[in-house]
């Protein structure tokens, strides 16, 4: 993984795509030692036109001006501390962001911005912050709320690379990021979890919301189909 970077540094990335009303998302790849990585960085804006930045990527200035047509980003959602990349960068491009990280991140995050809060009041009770439970408070989610249904943004929780090739591919099938189906990786469960129980009953609790229409990975495709039984199975899985 790249150091956190100081200045603004674009990486190759998509478009920002818009899921579902005032939800932003956009992909980019990251190079990695033995070939490249996508990554995803959403963008949830709230009732009163502020944004929440979730695992941030810094954008060329066309994608910019799109992100900020959307609203003005407030939230800076740093969502364990393995996704600090670009979170200075964005610190200093908007200095008024409030920085975010679970409590079991903070230390490590404060280390490259300094975290504000690890219990963030968005103001809108539509999108809600929660630390998972199992993960010692290192990993976060989000779940949003509108009226065409629910969608729960996570991080590397959940991995869902569908088109991983070549040496690197081999790798991250072996980490558990990349397969045929989404799946808690390898190396999550070796370095997050530390309550399997508690976890599993986090992600039956998600599977019981009736109106989830999505989960977001930030490593992999949006489960669309069926993101009830997909997260069944994976608490079966621990």
């Amino acid at each position: 993984m790249p150091r956190p970077f100081e200045h603004w540094h674009v990486l190759p990335h998509g478009e920002l795509t818009e899921v579902d009303a005032g939800i932003l998302t956009v992909v980019g790849r990251i190079r990695m030692p033995l070939g490249s990585f996508p990554r995803r960085m959403t963008v949830v804006r709230l009732h009163d036109a502020r944004l929440v930045v979730w695992s941030a990527i810094a954008l060329d200035e066309n994608e910019m001006a799109a992100l900020e047509a959307l609203g003005r980003p407030a939230f800076l959602v740093i969502p364990n501390d393995h996704h600090r990349l670009d979170a200075k960068s964005w610190k200093t491009r908007y200095p008024a962001l409030q920085v975010v990280a679970p409590a079991g991140a903070r230390a490590n995050v404060d280390q490259i911005v300094r975290v504000d809060t690890t219990s963030p009041d968005f103001g809108d009770a539509d999108v809600r912050f929660l630390a998972v439970a199992g993960t010692r408070a290192r990993e976060a989610a989000l779940v949003v709320r509108r009226p065409s249904g629910s969608t729960i943004v996570l991080n590397d929780l959940v991995g869902n690379v569908r088109d991983a090739t070549g040496l690197a591919g081999i790798m991250f099938r072996l980490a558990g990021f990349a397969g045929h189906e989404p799946r808690i990786p390898i190396v999550v469960k070796r370095l997050l979890v530390d309550d399997a129980r508690a976890l599993r009953e986090q992600l039956l609790e998600w599977a019981g919301i009736e109106s989830l229409r999505r989960v977001l990975v930030s490593h992999g495709d949006p489960i669309e189909e069926n993101p009830r039984l997909t997260l069944r199975r994976l608490a079966e899985s621990l």
